[in-house]
């Protein structure tokens, strides 16, 4: 989403027609081939380590900001509403590469944001203050505005949210363990898994929301047309162009004047009544960057369900644990036949608002589906780490994890329900 950092492009003035958007979303949503790319964006909450319940003011956000976009780094770093920082990494060769990468800019990020008085939170949802936007573009004034009419969430998703979403290839054409249709159920059903293990955000403004993972609970609260995942059982590429084409419009772009907010009215709608003007292929692009659901294709697969994680390298276990389970080929087959039978438990509804990610969002690795599962998964993950390359320190993250919370039916939310010890994490 390069509208992100604020800057906010202008609509072509070449209509397409309904058969060229099928065609467009069908070209670009799953490109495929051998994986061999990795990348992962991170995204964190900006806080004062000093008052960390207290908002920070707008002045000193746009400081930091500026500040931060001159820093010499290889990840895009862009700013979401409520101030969040994001980090996108370049795509990697390796999974050890791809940390590396991350960490060195991350390192820069942090030592820039101390000088400043300020520190990156790794939770999901923002434990201690309400949703305050900050970005003011047109783009997050309509996002806003169509947000509001359905409830509070989309305030929360907006300015008070932060995760880390991996992405990994499409995966070949062909079927088979490394195949695109296989992979993309995959992720539909490992996802629910990923969700309940790294669930980190239980609290919110200091309170028990009654989730392990506030920030999922906050994604299947708000529009169904727009976070939830399209229809299993048809062809990926078909299914995500319809799910694109049917999905409501947030907004239609004007360089002239403000923008419309429209209601309750589809991408295809549009397109076939060409009112207030017919869409082109940069609003077709702009429509796709607004949706949201919890695995996105985008050319590669972009798996959204991650919180974000505490301490400085919390990040590198979902990553390596993603990469591990989608990109070794007999830890795909062995992963596959584990949350296989997870389908059952989920019934015909979609991710995330059915029973199994409904399960995984609020109870996390207390629910003995997901625990079983999560407990073959992160085995067969630490089984393959060192054939996919992963560096010793990589493979220890992920063996440290397992046994302080996957083995234990635990996840880092727990972490901020017990009582106070005084020996808590770095946030």
């Amino acid at each position: 989403m390069p509208e992100r950092d604020g800057r906010e492009t202008v609509p072509d003035d070449k209509a397409i027609s309904e058969a060229e958007m099928e065609a467009r979303l069908h070209g670009i949503c799953f490109k495929t081939g051998p994986p061999r790319r990795i990348g992962v964006e991170l995204e964190w909450l900006l806080y004062d380590p000093h008052i960390p319940a207290r908002p920070i003011e707008a002045a000193r956000l746009e400081a930091a900001a500026t500040a931060l976009r001159g820093l010499p780094l290889r990840s895009a770093i862009t700013f979401e509403p409520g101030g969040q920082v994001e980090l996108s990494s370049l795509p990697a060769d390796s999974l050890t590469a791809c940390v590396e990468s991350a960490a060195a800019d991350l390192a820069l990020v942090r030592s820039l944001l101390a000088g400043l008085g300020l520190g990156l939170a790794g939770h999901g949802h923002d434990p201690w203050r309400p949703p305050r936007r900050f970005l003011t573009t047109p783009r997050y004034e309509c996002m806003e505005t169509y947000f509001d009419r359905r409830g509070p969430a989309g305030r929360s998703m907006m300015c008070s949210t932060a995760s880390v979403q991996v992405c990994v290839d499409a995966g070949h054409e062909e079927p088979g363990p490394l195949g695109m249709a296989r992979r993309w159920r995959l992720a539909h059903l490992l996802g629910a898994v990923l969700t309940a293990a790294f669930a980190n955000s239980p609290l919110r403004q200091g309170r028990p929301t009654g989730y392990r993972s506030t920030r999922q609970a906050v994604w299947t609260a708000m529009e169904p047309g727009r976070t939830h995942a399209p229809p299993d059982g048809a062809d990926p590429r078909t299914a995500w162009a319809h799910y694109v084409l049917d999905a409501p419009v947030m907004a239609i772009r004007d360089e002239k004047g403000p923008w419309a907010v429209p209601s309750g009215v589809t991408f295809r709608q549009w397109a076939r009544t060409g009112l207030p003007r017919p869409p082109t292929l940069d609003d077709l692009d702009f429509h796709a960057s607004t949706l949201f659901p919890p695995v996105r294709p985008r050319g590669h697969l972009e798996l959204r369900m991650i919180d974000a994680q505490s301490g400085e390298d919390g990040w590198i276990v979902p990553l390596a644990v993603t990469v591990a389970l989608f990109d070794d080929p007999q830890a795909a087959e062995t992963v596959y036949r584990v949350v296989k039978p997870l389908a059952e438990t989920a019934g015909a509804r979609p991710a995330p608002g059915n029973r199994l990610w409904r399960a995984a969002a609020r109870h996390g690795l207390a629910d003995p589906e997901l625990r079983a599962a999560a407990v073959s998964c992160f085995a067969t993950a630490l089984d393959a780490l060192p054939r996919i390359g992963a560096s010793p320190a990589i493979t220890a993250a992920v063996a440290a994890f397992t046994d302080r919370y996957v083995a234990r039916g635990r996840c880092p939310a727990d972490d901020l329900l017990a009582p106070p010890t005084g020996k808590e994490g770095r946030p």
